[in-house]
């Protein structure tokens, strides 16, 4: 059963998030934007588009979990890839705008996960999630890309339980890519078991979710080498 009053404070959220993602990319100009991201082969236009275009599609498992007919986020990665460069090519007013339509519509959209459910879990690339947990998936896109942006901004200067959103999200990522057995243990006391729980790694939840998404392993340490992650 949806908890209908914490669904409306993640959906605030999500919109915050969005918020100062939007001020970000509107305060580069048009050349900036073209401009390198941290994400290889990407430019700042190609982050936006990306979150434009994964906003959009977040959509279809929101039918997935109230319909109970599966509806994969894409058809494949080739689909999330043309869209994401089509849409970067838009002129950077209509990008950002095409950016905010559809976060929005997907907040909107969301709102059906008030009510009854028809799946309690999703799909999504080989990762297992939440159906009422598909706002989360966003605001975990929206943290790591902001700081993909290179504007200056970084995952510590987001909302804590959105930081906490990029974490999990990470985990099941690297669960899904088989990431070897350890236990991941935070300064604010969250804890993953990943395989056996082999290694012990520690770190606050920013440093962790660095090390797992964009491996900088500044911000974690453990007793001896940490493991080798799988390829983002």
């Amino acid at each position: 059963m949806t908890d209908t009053t914490r669904l409306t404070a993640v959906l605030d959220r999500l919109l915050r998030e969005r918020d100062s993602f939007l001020a970000s990319a509107q305060a580069l100009s048009p050349e900036q934007l073209r401009g390198p991201s941290a994400c290889e082969d990407w430019d700042r236009a190609h982050v936006v588009a990306h979150l434009a275009s994964n906003s959009r599609a977040l959509v279809n498992l929101v039918d997935w979990a109230t319909s109970g007919e599966p509806k994969p986020i894409y058809s494949s990665r080739d689909e999330r890839n043309r869209e994401t460069d089509e849409l970067a090519q838009l002129p950077p007013e209509q990008l950002l705008r095409t950016f905010v339509e559809n976060s929005q519509y997907l907040a909107e959209q969301c709102e059906r996960l008030r009510d009854p459910l028809e799946v309690e879990e999703l799909d999504l690339n080989g990762k297992t999630v939440p159906s009422v947990g598909i706002p989360t998936v966003w605001i975990s896109e929206l943290v790591l890309h902001h700081q993909d942006l290179n504007t200056g901004w970084t995952v510590a200067q987001a909302e804590p339980e959105s930081q906490l959103n990029a974490l999990e999200g990470a985990v099941r990522a690297m669960r899904a890519k088989g990431a070897p057995g350890m236990t991941l243990r935070t300064t604010e006391h969250d804890e993953w078991i990943l395989g056996d729980g082999g290694q012990l790694v520690t770190g606050d939840r920013v440093g962790m979710v660095m090390w797992l998404a964009r491996g900088d392993a500044q911000g974690v340490s453990s007793e001896g080498p940490l493991p080798e992650l799988p390829e983002w």
